[in-house]
């Protein structure tokens, strides 16, 4: 398939659609910068390598070249964001000791884990471990899955998503945790949160396809890597090990303690469940570590406001993807995210050309590139506990995490429905294009909780992500049967893979929609003195709420 011209692409869209400011988003120029951010001189594009320098040097010169000024401390292009890297060996010893014997754990086919403390070896020594259900307290909803159970030195396991996800109708949990829609207590983040604020030696989650929202390849393609952002000794994690216990696995293991897993995940959906021991159970894993401290960057470019410079609108995407791994069949080693994300940062850098290109904004535009984002959100993470700018100054912050490849559609997936006001902008502003919005199709998931924007919302910046994989785009050729065919394909063979690579096939059409959306979005606010808002109901309208005078 030849990639479209803009002329092409623009016909398929519908000539309603207006220009985002003063020229159209371009294909071939997306197709360009994504070849080569995807290309085997940036190595996979890790956190801390050669890859990084490449990357952080080619977006400069981008920068640069569009006219922008440098956003970053002091002047700089690049925020600094030093992190903890730490990868696994092979274990000496690693095995659950049962009632009915060893239970040997191998890494990456029945367990996976991982460690984000800087030790040498990561030592376990028969530690008990004990089932805490869903492991959410969250005495706003009335929920308590610990009871005070003293965890300190233990081994927690829990069940992956919500209490509600797969509750039956009647059942007392059921709309408790959004129903079908996963909150912050069903990711995996926040459980290790909570089981390293009780103490725990160490956390495995039970893994479920369905309730995890991706496959257990998924689970294991950091191979054995992790990150955080470098913390002081005292602001350490408590877990040695966390991670992920495979179904069967878990299943076996409970077994062997004379438990039936399926029972008890029935039980953790009442609120009256308490945690289960393991009788006789304990954990041995003597495994080594390797650690680094490296300093990886942010890189912040923006156009200043003419007005209000200290109003800022921001754009991100994250530059970061997996680096170096294992030969895929077809010899290729790097895991380079052509999708993800480097076309969401050809995005950024499209969307900047057209606004440079365009009437100066009121409001100063910043244009994020986010670090480590694939290794738990950290560069945006860092940024929003260290801002530039203020965060109750910043209007919005509009992400784009993967766009879909499969041509025009006629609507727009929304993710995070019901938080804020940015969601009717996305209607208005699709209508003006012939189409329409879209619920993300399979909220469980999370989605909205497992990007960059989500560092700003929970600190109370509203916030709009764009994300090809929330849901089937009804496409203009093949409807919904070809967009979940996309995301089938995607998510079941290259997601976080070596074969996330550019390809003949890619239809840019879709992915211009999009980007003219989120972008004529932006800069609506950024020649505009509107603040969005959080909708009632949103956990975050409070934080927002708080710092209302700073916006008067």
């Amino acid at each position: 398939m030849k990639i479209l011209t803009a002329g092409i692409i623009a016909a398929l869209v519908g000539a309603a659609q207006p220009a985002l400011a003063g020229q159209d988003i371009d294909p071939g120029r997306l197709t360009e910068t994504v070849k080569t951010l995807a290309s085997d001189t940036f190595e996979g594009r890790a956190p801390g390598t050669a890859g990084e320098d490449r990357t952080i040097g080619y977006l400069i010169a981008r920068f640069q070249a569009l006219g922008l000024e440098p956003a970053g401390p002091n002047g700089q292009w690049v925020q600094p964001v030093p992190l903890l890297h730490t990868r696994m060996g092979t274990p000496a010893v690693f095995r659950f000791n049962a009632p009915t014997g060893a239970i040997p754990l191998e890494q990456s086919r029945n367990a996976y884990v991982s460690t984000i403390r800087p030790d040498d070896m990561a030592r376990i020594a028969g530690a008990p471990v004990v089932f805490v259900g869903y492991g959410v307290h969250a005495p706003e909803r009335g929920w308590d899955d610990f009871k005070g159970t003293d965890l300190k030195g233990k081994i927690v396991i829990f069940l992956v998503n919500d209490p509600d996800f797969a509750a039956k109708p009647g059942e007392p949990v059921s709309g408790k945790f959004g129903n079908r829609s996963m909150t912050y207590y069903g990711r995996w983040t926040y459980k290790f949160e909570e089981a390293a604020r009780r103490g725990a030696a160490g956390a495995l989650i039970v893994h479920e396809t369905e309730g995890a929202g991706y496959g257990w390849n998924v689970v294991i393609s950091p191979g054995g890597e992790n990150y955080d952002i470098a913390r002081r000794p005292a602001d350490l994690t408590s877990l040695k090990l966390q991670g992920w216990l495979a179904g069967d696995a878990a299943r076996a293991l409970f077994a062997s303690a004379g438990l039936d897993l399926a029972g008890l995940e029935t039980a953790a959906r009442s609120p009256n469940f308490r945690p289960v021991p393991l009788k006789g159970v304990t954990l041995d894993a003597s495994i080594p570590v390797t650690h680094e401290l490296i300093e990886s960057h942010n890189i912040l470019a923006r156009i200043t406001g003419t007005t209000r410079p200290d109003e800022v609108v921001m754009f991100g995407a994250h530059w970061d993807a997996y680096g170096k791994g294992k030969p895929d069949e077809q010899g290729r080693i790097y895991r380079a995210g052509a999708n993800d994300d480097a076309l969401g940062i050809a995005s950024l850098l499209e969307i900047a050309r057209s606004m440079k290109a365009g009437p100066a904004p009121q409001r100063s535009v910043v244009f994020a590139a986010w670090t480590a984002e694939e290794r738990g959100l950290l560069g945006s993470e860092y940024y929003a506990a260290n801002p530039i700018f203020r965060l109750d100054r910043t209007v919005a912050n509009l992400a784009i995490d993967i766009l879909q490849t499969a041509g025009a559609g006629n609507d727009v997936v929304l993710v995070g429905k019901g938080q804020d006001s940015l969601e009717d902008d996305m209607a208005r502003v699709a209508a003006t294009q012939g189409r329409t919005v879209t619920p993300e199709g399979l909220p469980e998931r999370g989605l909205f909780y497992r990007a960059d924007h989500f560092s700003f919302a929970k600190r109370g910046v509203p916030v709009l992500l764009l994300m090809g994989i929330a849901g089937a785009t009804n496409l203009k050729q093949g409807g919904t049967t070809a967009g979940q065919a996309w995301i089938d394909a995607y998510t079941g063979h290259c997601y976080h893979q070596a074969c996330d690579q550019w390809g003949p096939d890619w239809n840019l059409a879709g992915a211009v929609q999009d980007i003219a959306l989120i972008g004529r979005i932006g800069d609506e606010l950024a020649h505009s003195t509107r603040w969005p808002g959080w909708k009632q109901g949103s956990e975050f309208k409070a934080e927002r709420d708080r710092t209302e005078s700073a916006r008067r």
